[in-house]
């Protein structure tokens, strides 16, 4: 082996760094579990001590919890008075649910990959699928708690506002369904924010339509919106004005079928809002850190989803926009363009 020295140093670094981020990742779960984001949040500096009390836990374990965190760069440290705080700007991002940018759902995701990890070791092996239900229940909060704030942020500010005349329609009583609804964080968002339409959510897992319901009801929405089990190809019900799909055609065994069902239950003047996760066409184009996330969840989520369903088609995470316009063009949609984008999602508009 000839070894280039300088190579091998700057790989070397990149993933030493890459380990010291996942760790940095198990302490950010350890933080969101046990609340000391919470209590710190817009409480000024304070010791390990005084986090101990607020939160019920160990001084020794929180103190070596905070060094980890400041070397990190999570909390500030003031060496004499021993204490430590988190600034607003990370506050933003580890402890607070509803804010744009709050990342600390993904440590909860992320977690669940490692509880999995025999089951998806062999679906490497022998290329079957692991169906979305076989994860651990972990699973789907953090996919929850991941997904939903970017949709509190974009969805009714900018998403539907750039569909073709959907607003209006939303505004005065439109049909929507929201398939592949999950814990149905983006259904009752639409719904609180167009009194005078109805909402119905599909997905065909039990458990997260369960968790839809008790969400719809705590959020005074259940006259309007309702959650029932079904398949992206063959839920009941058509004349639609809208439907939706945030994150999840990818997963789907038979997008195309999928997509065709849709096609069948619009009204001819209806939409289908398609929200993916961006990425260029190549692979080139994705090496970056939205490449990296979304590779590995495609890897360790939703091909091994897609292949333990009929066809098994496995767009992946990172399928492109020329990909899915294919595939939409295959169900028989003749208009497809991207409305608008954020640095995360593609927003895509399907109509006939």
């Amino acid at each position: 082996m000839a070894i280039d020295e300088a190579r091998l140093e700057q790989v070397f670094g990149q993933v030493v760094t890459d380990f010291a981020g996942a760790l940095t990742v198990r302490m950010v779960r350890l933080g969101d579990r046990l609340g000391f984001y919470r209590a710190m949040t817009g409480a000024g500096p304070m010791t390990p001590a005084e986090i101990a009390r607020k939160t019920g836990t160990d001084e020794r374990y929180v103190r070596e919890w905070c060094s980890q965190q400041f070397v990190s760069g999570y909390l500030e440290h003031d060496p004499d008075a021993g204490s430590f705080m988190l600034t607003d700007e990370i506050a933003a991002i580890v402890a607070q649910d509803d804010s744009p940018v709050f990342l600390a759902g993904m440590s909860q995701l992320l977690a669940t990959l490692y509880f999995d990890e025999d089951r998806l070791d062999d679906a490497f092996r022998t290329g079957k699928g692991v169906g979305w239900h076989e994860h651990n229940a972990e699973l789907y909060g953090g996919t929850q708690r991941l997904f939903r704030p970017g949709y509190l942020a974009h969805l009714v500010q900018e998403w539907i506002p750039a569909l073709d005349g959907v607003q209006a329609k939303l505004e005065s009583g439109a049909s929507v369904a929201d398939v592949g609804c999950g814990y149905g964080a983006s259904t009752i968002i639409l719904a609180k924010a167009y009194p005078n339409s109805t909402f119905v959510g599909v997905d065909y897992h039990a458990d997260s339509i369960e968790q839809a319901r008790k969400a719809a009801a705590d959020a005074g929405v259940a006259d309007r919106v309702r959650f029932e089990i079904g398949n992206a190809g063959d839920y009941a019900g058509d004349g639609y004005d809208l439907i939706a799909l945030f994150d999840c055609l990818h997963d789907m065994g038979d997008p195309v079928g999928a997509l065709k069902h849709m096609y069948s239950s619009l009204k001819p003047d209806g939409t289908v809002l398609l929200v993916e996760p961006m990425a260029g066409d190549r692979l080139e184009d994705n090496v970056n850190p939205i490449g990296r996330i979304f590779y590995g969840f495609s890897s360790l989520i939703c091909t091994p989803g897609s292949k333990a369903q009929d066809v098994g088609l496995a767009l992946g995470a990172q399928a492109g926009e020329q990909r899915l316009r294919e595939v939409a063009e295959q169900a028989g949609f003749r208009q497809f363009r991207r409305a608008t984008e954020t640095p995360v999602n593609l927003i895509l508009e399907l109509r006939r």
